[in-house]
């Protein structure tokens, strides 16, 4: 059986990095740090993978992972050739974007999303490795990656830009390893609640001792997001309930759920081109970035969008996960893969801030605004570049 709790999650996740794009709200960021549940959710599934294939799984995810990413370029590249973007072999990046593709002006805010897609595929390629190591020391391994960043924002050690993104997000992705193999629910209350508060009071205080340019976004504070998050991961994953049998009573509802996960990878994608289109013209018609009623039609604009063109090319994720292809998911009940889950293997279990790490929420950096909107801009050398756009 699917775990339906998972699949709320997700889509939660899905639906707060668009929001949080669209409106800027740094508070977001902290009521729910959706990029690192999508990197727990995503360590989840590609340890399930590993125990049922091996190495194997490597490939299986990046089949899942890269054709929507194809169909994006697809677009994009052209039309960033056709606007100033030089050819060059690193072009091909965009096949396999295992460092950043690369853009021009306005495809550096429109497309910072890939930093996801980037650190996804790192992980996923370090990941035979990781699950060996987590296997044979489970809590050394839990704690490398904390240790290793924490070693770089003190400024210990100068680490490259990789190593960077390895110490931010890889963290959560091997709580995903440990929600996996039950090690998370196993956890006695009088351990786990003791934990979760250290490690959310302590990314607490850096993050109030060390703001950055958007104020308390974990977007801004590497640091402070990893321990921040990995607090909550630790509750909603190691208390997760046993079951979610409201969401069957609501047909809408659990609809949505199973469409936002058939298609995360899809919105996550092309919702944030969407914002930076819509957010300079939604002001000049007057809908202003500082109206709730102006935010509300931004939302509603973007998520009206991002569905168009996920009716058009998001069977793709049904095709790259080898299903019968839907317009729209959900429709008629799925056969379940070896492991029992249909569609274990999704890709972005997303990720979405994504969009923008830039999307950091995506992942965690600073970003472009746009009005009100923020915009992950594509990071260089273990940088984010923050830009503001006048949006009038």
């Amino acid at each position: 059986m699917r775990n339906r709790y998972l699949d709320i999650l997700r889509a939660l996740a899905i639906v707060r990095v668009v929001v949080y794009h669209v409106t800027g709200w740094a508070t977001l960021t902290l009521v729910f740090p959706a990029m690192s549940v999508m990197f727990a959710l995503a360590g989840s599934l590609m340890a399930a993978s590993l125990t049922r294939v091996g190495p194997a799984a490597v490939g299986r995810r990046l089949r899942r992972l890269l054709p929507s990413l194809w169909v994006l370029a697809v677009v994009f590249v052209p039309a960033m050739m056709f606007s100033g973007l030089s050819v060059s072999p690193r072009v091909l990046l965009w096949l396999f974007p295992i460092a950043d593709p690369p853009a021009n002006n306005w495809g550096a805010l429109a497309l910072s999303i890939i930093w996801y897609l980037r650190d996804y595929l790192w992980f996923v390629l370090a990941s035979p490795v990781a699950f060996w190591l987590f296997r044979r020391a489970p809590l050394m391994t839990l704690l490398a990656p904390y240790l290793l960043l924490v070693t770089i924002e003190v400024g210990i050690y100068p680490a490259p830009p990789v190593l960077r993104e390895f110490g931010l997000y890889f963290g959560a992705w091997l709580l995903g390893f440990a929600h996996h193999a039950g090690m998370l629910r196993r956890l006695s209350g009088r351990l786990l609640y003791p934990v979760a508060l250290a490690l959310a009071v302590g990314g607490g205080a850096w993050i109030v001792e060390h703001p950055g340019p958007r104020g308390y976004d974990l977007n801004d504070n590497p640091l402070g997001n990893a321990l921040w998050s990995a607090a909550f991961i630790l509750i909603v994953l190691g208390r997760a309930p046993a079951g979610v049998a409201w969401l069957s009573r609501s047909r809408l509802v659990d609809r949505a759920v199973t469409v936002l996960n058939r298609r995360a990878l899809t919105v996550y994608l092309w919702h944030m081109p969407f914002v930076v289109a819509l957010t300079p013209l939604v002001d000049v018609v007057g809908w202003s970035h500082q109206d709730p009623v102006g935010l509300a039609i931004r939302v509603l604009l973007v998520f009206a969008l991002v569905g168009l063109v996920t009716l058009a090319v998001g069977w793709v994720e049904d095709v790259a996960a080898r299903r019968r292809p839907e317009l729209i998911p959900g429709g008629t009940a799925q056969p379940a893969d070896a492991g029992g889950r249909p569609g274990a293997d999704a890709a972005v279990r997303p990720g979405a801030e994504g969009a923008a790490r830039p999307g950091a929420d995506a992942a965690g950096g600073a970003g472009a605004t746009v009005g009100r909107a923020v915009v992950p801009s594509q990071r260089t050398a273990g940088e984010a570049a923050s830009v503001e756009i006048n949006a009038r």
